[in-house]
């Protein structure tokens, strides 16, 4: 619960209040004119004055509004910190506030309910670039409040707006709190950072006893390539009687490509969960054997499941099979980015396989004959692994008669471009 002041004053003073507040509300309308009186009104005793302020700058939402946003964070009152928080993302993430924690609270007496929705998938665009202040902030925030919701949701903030400098931070909301919430959402904002720097101080939570967090601590390690955790993870696989664990810990360890490894990929190849012959095959895929193409091929043509059989195309690309026709596996990665329920998964391996450069030759062709969907995720995965080979392809798709695929193509360039020396 999120502690809620004000009770127990004077009925002239909550008055008094009460007319502050509403001043502080209707002064959103005048825009970015009304924000040093806003500013002013965070210093005001009572809290709903405070809060009001603080919505008021969050719908104003200009760059002006994010000092007093800062300092908001700073605020006693953990529901002013709150809207604080999602307002400093909504300024880089436009529509924040209505998914942010925001949007669940709800005032319950003398305190404000609040409910963590999933919204792990987002993050800014690469090229957004952010305030270190504003990192700063939030970092502070998710290490230091007393509320456990006004940390989690800061340490989620900082994730979505890739805060690198606040990783430290994060690692040390990670040992200080007891709360599932709060370590959470500090491992998802370290899985989209991706400072590998924050490894060692995760291992810890290999072990952990919550399910959620064991799974999402060996996602991250497994993010973070920690091959010293290697251990670790092959503990928790062995050990395990949930078979998300189990998938969990083999997908992770097979983002770590170590020959060691190849005895749990050949046992796991032929089990019964489809997810963990998936991670079996991704295991096998980074080891870039080429005495494994057999196998693979055999999987990739008997297999019906659709994750494993992914994780077969990808590893077969992995391991050369780059040509493009109707059955090959680099197309069939191509044609499941027209899947909703799909394409998340072919994006990532795309993502991972495009940094070759042999790869991203094929790759750049499809973009000229794709369908909307082809055309649209092949940009952003050409935004994160390309390099200035795919700039004349991106470019190509800025002027695409589908306006959906120029609009995105515009924003893919824009990223690859400041990803470029």
């Amino acid at each position: 619960m999120l502690a809620l002041g004000g009770l127990g004053r004077p009925a002239q003073e909550q008055g008094d209040a009460r007319q502050r507040a509403r001043t502080a509300r209707d002064l959103s309308r005048e825009g970015a004119a009304a924000i040093p009186r806003l500013e002013a009104m965070l210093s005001d005793p009572v809290v709903e004055v405070r809060v009001e302020a603080v919505k008021s700058l969050v719908e104003i939402d200009t760059q002006y509004s994010l000092d007093p946003l800062i300092a908001a964070t700073r605020d006693a009152d953990a529901e002013v910190q709150v809207r604080a928080t999602d307002g400093l993302v909504n300024y880089y993430l436009p529509g924040y506030v209505r998914i942010g924690l925001t949007a669940s609270l709800r005032r319950a007496g003398s305190a404000m309910r609040a409910r963590f929705t999933d919204t792990t998938g987002q993050v800014i665009d690469p090229h957004v670039q952010v305030r270190p202040e504003v990192i700063e902030a939030l970092g502070g925030l998710a290490s230091r409040s007393s509320s456990f919701e006004a940390r989690a949701n800061a340490a989620r903030a900082v994730g979505i707006l890739r805060g690198g400098a606040a990783v430290p931070k994060l690692v040390e909301a990670l040992r200080n709190s007891k709360n599932d919430q709060v370590i959470f959402e500090a491992l998802i904002a370290l899985q989209k950072i991706r400072d590998p720097a924050a490894a060692p101080g995760i291992t810890f939570l290999l072990k952990d006893l919550n399910e959620k967090i064991q799974i999402a601590a060996l996602e991250t390690t497994g993010l973070l390539r920690n091959r010293e955790a290697l251990p670790q993870m092959r503990e928790a696989l062995e050990r395990t009687h949930s078979k998300e664990v189990r998938r969990a810990a083999l997908t992770a360890i097979a983002m770590l490509p170590e020959e060691e490894n190849r005895g749990l990929y050949d046992r796991y190849l032929d089990d019964k969960d489809d997810w963990v012959r998936a991670a079996a095959l991704e295991g096998l895929a980074r080891l870039r054997n080429p005495a494994d193409l057999a196998r693979i091929e055999k999987v990739f043509g008997e297999e019906r499941k659709m994750s494993p059989r992914l994780s077969a195309a990808f590893a077969l690309v992995a391991l050369g099979k780059i040509e493009v026709s109707e059955f090959s596996p680099l197309q069939y990665l191509v044609n499941t980015l027209n899947s909703s329920g799909w394409r998340g998964v072919a994006r990532a391996f795309l993502i991972e396989l495009a940094r070759e450069p042999r790869v991203r030759g094929p790759l750049h062709e499809a973009t000229r004959r794709g369908t909307r969907d082809e055309k649209i995720y092949l940009a952003q995965i050409l935004a994160r692994s390309g390099e200035a080979d795919s700039l004349p392809f991106i470019e190509a798709l800025t002027t695409d008669t589908d306006t959906q695929v120029a609009r995105e193509a515009i924003d893919a360039l824009r990223a690859l471009r400041s990803r470029l020396p």
